[in-house]
């Protein structure tokens, strides 16, 4: 493939994973999918039905909506998008939303029944729900990632079907006791959407190259969005009081480093999304947290550093191609920590600022893999706070490492001579060695 080529592909990857969301990334796609369901039905809904994949609830059930007063759940998240919801701007589908109907909300979850049901049969990222007014009803399914709609049904019309098996109309949901055929989904936990562009072109050593030559007027809109959405949500919540406050305690007990502070901005800006704070985040592989530690600490070692601006945006492409590299091979929803990746991805972008080159960001990479694969996701909520300043911590210690001539070599459990084998053995034990491991998690969740 041509550089030109592949440059126009890197960008087009960039395009699609930086994008603005409001709100943590689960509970606003399912917002999304209630708001186009109600869209095409002509009241408002006597009932509603939620069903969702394991992940999905594992990452709704304890992060505050935004725009809601603080409610928390699939219900919530479900009735905003219903009541308040805008479905044309997506993951941003609840950004404006007035008193009147924040009561609304408020009291449709105590009035309208909202049945929540685990999706078996689907993939790993699964939402369909189901409205119904009287004789009325319409479906809507989401699948693979946030914004991927691949079914929309009205009064047994079928408007819209990009589903992997094609089937007769369905009979609303409610009416029978399992999921009907016809909202049939082939099991996937990838990104091979046709609808994406391909990720298999991504590589640690072209990535630096892309970084390191690419015409910055192409990139520069998406990432000085980044700098300004996720450095304001970072103020936030270093300057309010949201969850555990995870970035002041940072600051508060080990002083003002560079070190320290880049892991507490990054801290804070997630206590602030997981906890209800009504400012939007750029986004990586689908999700703030990860869009927020790839990029926050990166932003701050730069202004430390104070290198040029031309330098961050590059050092950015570096993070967030690096998170969007080691996020491909794990899926979209996993019980692999998704900070992990971004994590790593961070510390890519601090070694480039340092004036790292393509065996110095390598051994970053595989040292920040080593240190912290073993985190596990049990869902959105104020804890990602922590994981994501201990990510963080290892990123800069995996580059700090190599700089000192110290480094994990292949053979030391999960890691493998060469980043990218490193890359792939971590791709495999996220996507498929960690699938139990998602059971049980969930299992304990749902028994709290």
């Amino acid at each position: 493939m041509n550089k030109e080529l592949l440059y126009n592909k890197y960008i087009d990857i960039l395009k699609e994973e930086l994008i603005p969301a409001m709100g943590c990334t689960e509970p606003i796609a399912i917002a999304y999918c209630a708001s186009i369901a109600r869209k095409h039905l002509s009241k408002m809904p006597t009932k509603v039905s939620v069903f969702a994949s394991g992940n999905i609830i594992k990452n709704v059930k304890s992060v505050i909506v935004p725009n809601t007063n603080g409610l928390k759940g699939i219900p919530a998240a479900a009735f905003a998008g219903i009541i308040a919801g805008d479905s044309n701007r997506m993951l941003e589908v609840i950004s404006s939303v007035n008193d009147t109907q924040k009561k609304e909300m408020a009291d449709a979850l105590s009035t309208i029944p909202c049945d929540v049901k685990l999706l078996e049969d689907g993939s790993i990222f699964d939402i369909l729900i189901e409205l119904q007014a009287g004789d009325d009803y319409s479906i809507a399914r989401i699948t693979d990632y946030h914004t991927n709609v691949v079914y929309i049904e009205k009064n047994g019309t079928v408007i819209l079907d990009k589903r992997s098996e094609i089937h007769s109309p369905a009979s609303p949901i409610t009416d029978s006791a399992v999921i009907p055929d016809a909202c049939s989904v082939s099991p996937n936990n990838s990104d091979d959407n046709n609808e994406l562009s391909d990720r298999s072109i991504l590589n640690v050593e072209a990535i630096i190259d892309f970084a390191d030559n690419v015409e910055l007027t192409r990139v520069e809109a998406i990432l000085s969005q980044q700098i300004e959405y996720n450095m304001a949500i970072a103020e936030a919540g270093l300057n309010g009081n949201f969850g555990a406050n995870v970035g002041r305690v940072l600051l508060n007990s080990y002083g003002n480093d560079i070190k320290i502070r880049a892991r507490a901005k990054a801290a804070a800006a997630s206590d602030a999304r997981m906890n209800g704070c009504e400012l939007p985040v750029v986004i990586n592989s689908g999700s703030g947290n990860q869009g927020i530690t790839a990029s926050v600490p990166v932003i701050e070692y730069a202004r430390e550093l104070e290198v040029s601006e031309e330098k961050l945006y590059r050092a950015l492409l570096v993070s967030n191609l690096i998170t969007i590299h080691l996020k491909t091979g794990i899926g979209r929803l996993s019980a692999y920590c998704g900070a992990v990746s971004a994590g790593c991805g961070a510390g890519a972008g601090i070694a480039y600022l340092h004036g790292g080159d393509f065996k110095t960001i390598a051994h970053t990479v595989v040292n920040s893999l080593a240190i912290v694969s073993g985190i596990v996701c049990d869902g959105a909520k104020a804890s990602c706070a922590g994981k994501i300043a201990a990510a963080v911590d290892a990123g800069i210690l995996g580059y700090h490492m190599y700089e000192n001539g110290n480094q994990f070599r292949g053979g030391d459990g999960i890691v493998t001579k060469g980043v990218e084998n490193t890359i792939r053995n971590i791709g495999h034990l996220g996507r498929e060695g960690m699938k139990e491991t998602d059971k049980e998690i969930l299992k304990i969740m749902l028994e709290q």
